[in-house]
C-alpha cells in the first residue's frame, strides 16, 4: 500500500485497522521492533525515549494503541522514512 494511501486510513479514524498497517507505519516513521513479550510487539524509535506497544489480536490492532502512536509521531514531529 502506498505511503499517503496508509496514512489517510489511520488518519480516518477508523477502528479496523490491520495489525500489518499499523507496524508498516510505524516503520515509515522510524520505528524498529525491539523484542516481543507475549502479545505485546515494543517498538523502539532512535530519537525519543517512549516506547509503542502493538498487540496483534485477530489481526487488528487495538484503537487506543494506534492513537497512541500517531500521538507520539505529532508530538515529535516524526518524518516519514522515503518508500525504498
Amino acid at each position: 500500500m502506498k505511503k499517503t494511501k496508509l496514512l489517510k486510513k489511520l488518519l480516518s479514524g477508523s477502528k479496523n485497522i490491520s495489525f500489518t498497517d499499523a507496524t508498516t507505519c510505524a516503520e515509515l516513521f522510524g520505528f524498529r521492533l525491539d523484542r516481543i513479550s507475549g502479545s505485546h510487539h515494543i517498538l523502539v524509535h532512535p530519537q525519543i525515549s517512549e516506547l509503542v506497544n502493538l498487540q496483534n489480536v485477530k489481526g487488528k490492532i487495538k484503537p487506543y494503541q494506534l492513537k497512541q502512536l500517531l500521538q507520539l509521531i505529532e508530538r515529535y514531529n516524526l518524518q516519514a522514512e522515503d518508500e525504498q
